[in-house]
């Protein structure tokens, strides 16, 4: 009973922490404010949703592409309720998921080896982390694009 409680608080923790940059973002993008309300429980979902594939041992590039997944289906249903387009729901609510501690930790190995000169340590993290931030990067555009490539073609998929 204890794991389950653990896990609701960290989930709740997530989803509202993740809301915060989603809205921040979002007025950034010059979202209407009706709007905003959307985008912050986008990014909740979103992230939230992620939160709990990586609770139970989704690997973190998987995860990212089915809550981005996620987000887009959602944001394809608000488009249609509030005739909007669904980047207006979408992109600011994708924000908290973008890779940043990847990037920064690729960055200061790169930094690093300039400064310290060649080794195949500092080589494997710039490595391993360049290649985890643009494999989230692309869950994340590849998901965003779904539900286009799903319910918006024009000829069959055949």
């Amino acid at each position: 009973m204890g794991g389950i409680m653990e896990l609701l608080l960290g989930l709740l923790n997530d989803m509202f922490f993740a809301s915060i940059p989603a809205v921040g973002f979002a007025l950034v993008f010059n979202v209407p404010q009706k709007a905003l309300k959307y985008c912050a429980i986008g990014g909740a979902i979103g992230h939230g949703s992620r939160y709990l594939m990586l609770q139970y041992g989704v690997p973190i590039e998987w995860a990212t592409f089915c809550a981005a997944t996620i987000v887009g289906m959602i944001g394809v249903y608000w488009s249609h309720q509030f005739l909007a387009h669904p980047k207006v729901f979408t992109v600011a609510a994708l924000i908290p998921m973008v890779p940043g501690v990847f990037a920064f930790k690729a960055m200061i190995a790169l930094v690093e080896i300039n400064h310290l000169g060649y080794t195949p340590e500092l080589v494997s993290v710039l490595m391993e982390n360049f290649l985890k931030a643009m494999f989230i990067i692309a869950g994340l555009a590849i998901g965003l694009a779904m539900p286009g490539l799903l319910f918006y073609r024009r000829r069959s998929v055949i």
